[in-house]
Formats: structure tokens, C-alpha cells, sequence
């Protein structure tokens, strides 16, 4: 079956909204070549569980494709009319199972080598979707805090070296308290700024208290639904000959009810299945999780406000060992945590760099309950030091 062949019983088993869009939409899809149209259907039938401004970035995208003349629509989509598909492919029921259908397709350009066809294709598709409608702005600047370390008392290698040159490194700034003004920081911006999804709270181990006004995921939270996920992973990965692909096409049919996971929140819920079912690392190691929720936030939600805290993570073993069904109490390596995160701080500055209004965002990393910290901003002066004394509500209020 080909895109014009599409009908609309083909979607009849669509989520409410994702099958109302599709509906909306089905005569352009059908005029577009199958290896664009079954990309777009792997994201529209997840629409019911994107977060608003994702549901806003695929309206616009369909919305022009709508708008281009047929002339038009054959320079934006010559590159993937250019791909050759097997009758194999093409005979796949591939409007009700989109996601699959990527995944052999993915498989068969690898094999027919066409994958740099392919990449080519979308990524020329995507400087012009970029240029013609741009990047939705923020409605205030972008505050993101990482805070690292804890559990760690002494430390003495450099810290931030990675971050210090794009910003000021302060190394007397006062510790007490530090955690909960950035957490007291965060809050009035979500409660002074209500946005839907727009301000985050995420924890590699055990949430501290916080306002409702805060979306927030935490490692120790999902401890139930993290061992169900092991629990059904483990006979799996026993099964001769079971790879990496299989095991991955398995874990993205996993459903948050399947694990337990019932938050009330429809796509928070999916948000945090597909962390655990999607992540390599993230159902077994803390700062892992943390720095791929964040990553995963910033990408997808692309909040105004994130709060990142890294904990301690558990050391080392075999996959195997950490994979397996037994529960013993985990021996922790802090200081080996410290150093992830140091890495991970880095990592989600520079994803959050690449959100719309990057040029007007702020970020803080912080080594908790020590008194090493650095600030990033358009104000702050960059590649410098400080060693006065300050606290992290001063630090905060140089992004005002």
C-alpha cells in the first residue's frame, strides 16, 4: 500500500486526538512519498501523549505541507521520493504500526545503502522546515540548574572545566541552605509564570518536598516501576540469540499500565515509560537517568525552568549482574557520581543551548553543600573567577 492508498478505517486504532488529526490532514498525506509519511505517522499517532508545544510544532509542520503547491511540495519532498522501497515495505501495514515500520525501514536503507540518501533527505527537509517557520520563543528567559555531588565530602580535582570558560566560576559560595533556595528559586518561577509543562523538577534519587506548580521525576519514585521493567527485560535478554533490536522493538510496546505506572497524567506517564523503555542505563544507574531525563525534558518539553540534582549512583558490575532479578542493596560510588555529573552538568547546558531563545538563557551548576559553583548568562562575563563570598541567592540574582 502506498500513501495514496490511505484510507481512513486505516486508523481506526489511533488515539482519539492522534486520529482526528490524521483525519484532518489524510489528502495531503496521501500526496507525500511513504518513507516521509510513515515518519510523521510514527509521531502523530503519539499526539494524545506529546506535550503541548510538540502538538504545536506537528500542527505547523503538517499545516505547510498543506500549503505548498504541488510544485512546491515536489522540491520539499524530491529527497525522500528518491528512496526506493521493496514491495515487501510497501505491503506492510505500516499506518497502524508506524514506529515498526521505521524500524525495518531503518534496517533496509542500512542494507541497501541509502541510508546517507536518507539522512540527507531529512536533513535538507529540516532547514526548510526551520527556515520557513522557525522556532517557537519562550515566554520567559531559560533558567536551568544542575547540582551535583552529593553525598561527596571531600573532592579535590577541578570542577566545571567544561563549563567555566562560557561563563564566571565562583569557589566561596555558601552552602547552607543551598539546596532549597534553588528549589525556593524554581518554585516562585512556576507559580509567577503558570505554562504548562514549562517548569521542571528532576531527581536522581529521592524528591525533596515541592510545590505541585513543578513537574517532577525522580529516579527513587519509579523504584516499582523500574524493577517491573527488569523483571519482564531479564527472560528476554535469556532467549538464545535475542539482540539489542529485538529487545528495543519489545521495550517501546511496553505500556505505563503494564508497569504499574498511573500517575493521572496521561503524558507524564509516557514521558517517563519511554525513559526507561527508550534510555540506555537509565533503569539501573541514577545519574544516568537523571542526565537523560533532563536531556529528554529539554528536547521534548523544552521548559523554561529545569532543576536537575544528581545523587549517587550504585558502582560497576557486569550488565549482566545489574540486569538480573535480584534486588541486594547497591554499593554506591559517589565520588564516581561526582564525576558523571560534572560531565552530565555539561551535557544539559549544551542542550539547552540548542533551545529557541539559547541566547537569553541563564544556567547555574553547583557542587551541593560545597562551596564551588558556576554561572552562564548573556550578563555574565565569561571565562571568569571569583573568590569573594556569595551565596547562591545572590548567584540567582545576577540572572534577574
Amino acid at each position: 500500500m502506498l500513501p495514496r492508498d490511505l484510507k481512513p478505517e486505516h486508523f481506526a486504532s489511533y488515539p482519539p486526538e492522534a486520529r482526528k488529526l490524521v483525519l484532518s490532514d489524510l489528502e495531503t498525506l496521501r500526496q507525500l512519498p511513504l518513507a516521509y509519511v510513515a515518519n510523521v505517522l510514527r509521531e502523530m499517532i503519539e499526539y494524545d501523549f506529546k506535550f503541548p508545544i510538540e502538538r504545536r510544532e506537528l500542527e505547523k509542520e503538517l499545516a505547510n505541507a498543506s500549503s505548498l503547491s504541488p510544485e512546491n511540495r515536489k522540491q520539499w519532498f524530491q529527497g525522500f521520493s528518491g528512496i526506493t522501497l521493496s514491495s515487501q515495505l510497501e505491503e506492510a501495514d505500516w499506518p497502524e504500526h508506524p514506529a515498526q515500520f521505521v524500524e525495518q525501514l531503518s534496517a533496509f536503507l542500512w542494507t541497501t545503502h541509502q541510508l546517507d540518501a536518507f539522512r540527507k533527505a531529512a536533513l535538507e527537509y529540516a532547514d526548510r522546515l526551520h527556515h520557513a517557520l522557525g522556532q517557537e520563543q519562550p515566554p520567559l528567559p531559560r533558567l536551568g540548574i544542575a547540582v551535583i555531588g552529593q553525598g561527596v565530602t571531600k573532592y579535590d580535582a577541578p570542577l566545571f572545566r567544561k563549563l567555566r570558560p562560557h561563563g564566571a566560576y565562583f569557589s566561596r559560595v555558601e552552602a547552607d541552605g543551598g539546596f532549597e533556595s534553588l528549589l525556593n528559586e524554581v518554585t516562585k518561577r512556576a507559580k509567577d509564570h503558570p505554562i504548562a509543562y514549562g517548569h521542571w523538577y528532576v531527581d536522581g534519587g529521592s524528591a525533596a518536598g515541592h510545590a505541585p506548580a513543578l513537574i517532577s521525576v525522580s529516579y527513587e519514585r519509579l523504584a516499582p516501576v523500574r524493577e517491573e521493567l527488569l523483571r519482564r527485560m531479564h527472560p528476554q535478554i535469556e532467549k538464545p540469540g535475542m539482540g539489542p533490536e529485538v529487545l528495543r522493538t519489545i521495550l517501546a510496546q511496553i505500556t505505563p499500565q503494564e508497569l504499574g505506572l498511573s500517575t493521572g497524567d496521561a503524558i507524564l506517564d509516557r514521558f517517563q515509560t519511554r525513559l526507561l523503555t527508550e534510555g540506555s542505563g537509565t533503569q539501573i544507574f541514577s545519574t544516568t537517568f537523571a542526565q537523560w531525563t533532563a536531556r529528554e525534558a529539554l528536547r521534548r518539553a523544552q521548559p523554561c525552568t529545569l532543576l536537575l540534582r544528581f545523587a549517587p549512583r550504585q558502582r560497576q558490575k557486569p550488565m549482566n549482574e545489574l540486569l538480573s532479578e535480584k534486588h541486594d542493596v547497591p554499593e554506591l560510588d559517589p565520588v564516581g557520581s561526582l564525576i558523571d555529573a560534572d560531565l552530565g552538568a555539561y551535557y544539559t547546558w549544551i542542550n539547552q543551548q540548542r533551545l529557541a531563545g539559547a541566547e537569553q538563557s541563564f544556567f547555574l551548576a553547583w557542587f551541593e553543600n560545597h562551596s564551588q559553583a558556576v554561572v552562564i548568562g548573556p550578563t555574565i562575563p565569561r571565562g571568569t573567577q571569583s573568590s569573594s563570598e556569595t551565596t547562591l541567592a545572590s548567584l540567582l540574582s545576577l540572572m534577574d
